[in-house]
């Protein structure tokens, strides 16, 4: 693993040199700019930035104009905020006329620590998921975010972009090739499957760490597109593997987990154990430790490795 820097610092950086290639993308921020790094942006080009204020709503309706006349926007805010308090205006808005907007939330799940359960997004992939004709894209390291914010400008039609705060680890080089519905096989394993998204994959590489150290060859997955989500690659993995774990900092109901059930149980009925909160609110308190007590890490990734293991073999 590289360098740590944050996913939401890797965005900011990366709407700067898309702002630079592509004159028709424009970002909008509701008053928390300096948060999610669009404030680049604006210093770079501050005819195409447009700070609305704290009217997360309204962000979404001005979006979704400047995408019908023909820009390429990016509405940045919290998770929370995107998700729930605009939730009305991303469905009937953006959604329902299949607009060209680029939703890319940050602060995302527990990791954001002591700002407590009013902003510690735990249903925003489910809300999204949900929603007809949204991508949803949870980048796991900064190559795959800076990645995304281009691949993002090419795709047609709305994208949910998902970033947590916190540093997170380098895992791939700048070479990476990525495909929006594609996953990326981080590591191969015959023994069981981990599947996860952002700030978990790391752990999963984790786990398959302490995993190896038992003789068990664990197959990452890094299912940083959830919806359209990768099918063939998921069959595929539970009939070499036989097992699957997967691993979000995120509600089990209806986000990666909820996700992977449903492919499994139509095409690869197959043991799934899903790490992730197991439908609760979290505390406020220091993210390591957030984690650690809900069940977030590498040592609860392996120990559910072992639980799906011997459901297949009982």
């Amino acid at each position: 693993m590289g360098d740590m820097i944050s996913n939401r610092k890797a965005y900011g950086r990366a709407l700067v040199s898309l702002g630079e290639k592509n004159p028709n993308v424009v970002v909008l921020e509701a008053d928390l700019g300096k948060s999610t790094h669009t404030y680049l942006f604006g210093e770079r080009f501050p005819d195409r930035y447009f700070q609305v204020g704290i009217a997360e709503a309204n962000m979404m309706g001005i979006a979704a104009g400047l995408a019908a006349a023909g820009k390429i926007p990016y509405a940045s805010t919290f998770c929370v905020f995107a998700s729930m308090r605009a939730c009305e205006q991303v469905r009937n808005s953006i959604a329902y006329p299949r607009l060209n907007v680029k939703i890319v939330a940050t602060n995302a799940g527990i990791e954001i620590g002591a700002d407590g359960v009013t902003h510690q997004a735990i249903e925003d992939i489910a809300i999204m998921r949900a929603i007809p004709n949204v991508a949803v894209v949870v980048p796991s390291d900064p190559v795959v975010t800076a990645k995304v914010v281009h691949l993002a400008a090419d795709f047609e039609g709305p994208m949910y972009v998902r970033l947590g705060r916190q540093p997170t680890p380098t895992l791939y080089s700048d070479d990476l090739k990525l495909e929006i519905g594609k996953a990326i096989t981080v590591k191969e394993g015959d023994s069981v499957t981990l599947v996860a998204v952002g700030n978990m994959v790391c752990r999963a590489l984790a786990a398959a760490e302490i995993l190896a150290g038992e003789g068990v060859a664990a197959r990452v997955l890094d299912m940083y597109t959830v919806k359209p989500i990768d099918v063939a690659t998921l069959v595929k993995a539970a009939e070499e593997t036989g097992c699957i774990v997967t691993a979000e900092d995120h509600n089990v109901l209806g986000g990666l987990g909820g996700a992977v059930a449903e492919v499994l149980s139509s095409e690869s009925p197959v043991p799934l154990v899903r790490v992730g909160l197991q439908d609760t609110f979290a505390q406020s308190g220091d993210p390591d430790e957030l984690l650690q007590f809900y069940g977030l890490t590498a040592e609860h990734i392996a120990t559910a490795a072992r639980q799906a293991m011997k459901r297949r073999d009982s």
